[in-house]
């Protein structure tokens, strides 16, 4: 474990680290837009599921291009172009005062998040070495969910769902963040930088033809829309049925504590699952986290008590890592290693799962109001679980492209002996 510690580079460190704080002040504030635009704006459910969703519709239509153009000019500015931005995003989400300004707010944060995630999980992959990449893909999840635990208890100490204070904050964060790594940038001059040849080669029509073309990788990509689509409802639907629950007091409050479980279990139960996954194949633990989300929406239909919903984040979280723990390996184990940011950046279409679920969660709030949740929650886990025959279907073709791979290095072995 040391010598895997020793592997990892520093601007791995520094993205590893900037993520902790950037999550913890991301997660202080934008968790708690749908109750800031009910409680303080006086929006509907429909106009909130609006606005929540267009983060990730923008995210859905600029993420694949944001991994692409990474592999064509580079890394590193595409990463100051989406950390310095957001700086201007939470500065505006704090200055608005009408529901288009939040609603264009949100979209640009969701093109910052779609240009920075697939490069910064491809710039992570280029400079650490195999042995070493499934302990910094998980050092990064750890780091997002380090954040989590602190981000809800610092936004409600703010007031997040009443002023925009912690928004304030969020950008100041994600200044400090953008100056560091381009401290770490000019001492390790040369990395993040566009590979020529990769870019006079490279089209977006042809890079996009390539992953079309992969099976595997498409079938993974649907059965993840379905995934996010029910991972999507926990910071929407969930936050806005606890808000408007005639059955529930505090609803904000305790969707904080919620929102801090949630990544307290997973900092618990992550590295046991990591250990766990050498023995499955990483979509095995895919569909197993597509059916413990499932499950978990059901209960909060089920049971409207507090500690009853304490019970559902855990089984939602142990989904949730099921589900996530693996991803980013098995992409870069699927990926093409010229074409790594691209498909990374496509593997970003599985946000429209959060552009549904929102809008999903919202129209059936409006439909059939929070006194009908378990009918509504059913609908949220059955909708969840149809991400489960995709997944099967992926996991046969990995099988069969292994078996294939086995089969080739056999017979080359053998031919090279005689």
């Amino acid at each position: 474990m040391n010598q895997l510690l020793k592997n990892i580079h520093p601007l791995s460190w520094t993205i590893i680290i900037g993520t902790i704080f950037g999550r913890m002040a991301t997660s202080m504030s934008i968790p708690f837009l749908s109750i800031y635009l009910i409680k303080t704006m006086g929006a509907t459910p429909a106009e909130t599921g609006i606005v929540v969703a267009v983060s990730s519709l923008i995210g859905v239509f600029a993420s694949f291009y944001g991994g692409y153009i990474s592999d064509v000019i580079g890394r590193k500015k595409v990463l100051y172009i989406s950390i310095f931005g957001w700086v201007l995003v939470f500065v505006g989400f704090a200055l608005a005062d009408k529901i288009w300004i939040f609603f264009l707010m949100n979209a640009l944060n969701g093109l910052c998040r779609a240009l920075f995630e697939p490069t910064s999980r491809a710039l992570l992959a280029d400079i650490t070495p195999q042995e070493s990449k499934m302990l910094v893909f998980n050092l990064r999840y750890a780091a997002i969910n380090l954040g989590v635990v602190a981000g809800p208890i610092l936004g409600l100490q703010l007031g997040a769902s009443e002023s925009g204070t912690a928004f304030y904050f969020a950008g100041l964060v994600y200044l400090c963040y953008g100056l560091v790594l381009v401290l770490q940038f000019l001492i390790h001059k040369g990395i993040g930088t566009a590979d020529q040849e990769t870019g006079e080669q490279l089209t977006l029509q042809g890079a996009l033809q390539v992953t079309g073309k992969d099976r595997t990788f498409v079938y993974v990509l649907i059965g993840m829309i379905f995934c996010v689509l029910g991972y999507g409802h926990f910071s929407s639907t969930l936050a806005q049925y606890m808000e408007m629950s005639p059955e529930i007091t505090d609803g904000a409050k305790w969707f904080g504590y919620m929102l801090s479980l949630n990544a307290i279990v997973v900092l618990t139960v992550q590295f046991p699952v990591v250990r766990l996954a050498s023995r499955f194949s990483p979509i095995v633990l895919l569909i197993a986290g597509n059916l413990f989300v499932a499950c978990s929406l059901l209960l909060f239909g089920m049971f409207h008590t507090i500690w009853a919903f304490m019970v559902g984040v855990v089984v939602f979280t142990i989904g949730e890592v099921l589900m996530f723990t693996m991803t980013d390996v098995l992409i870069d184990r699927i990926a093409k290693p010229e074409l790594r940011g691209t498909y990374f950046g496509v593997f970003g279409f599985n946000n429209l799962g959060n552009v549904i679920a929102p809008l999903l969660g919202g129209f059936l709030l409006d439909a059939f109001g929070a006194s009908s949740a378990l009918l509504i929650f059913t609908i949220l886990a059955l909708t969840t679980a149809c991400g489960t025959p995709f997944l099967l279907i992926a996991n046969r073709h990995l099988r069969t492209a292994q078996v294939g791979a086995d089969h080739s290095s056999q017979t080359e072995k053998t031919q090279s002996c005689t």
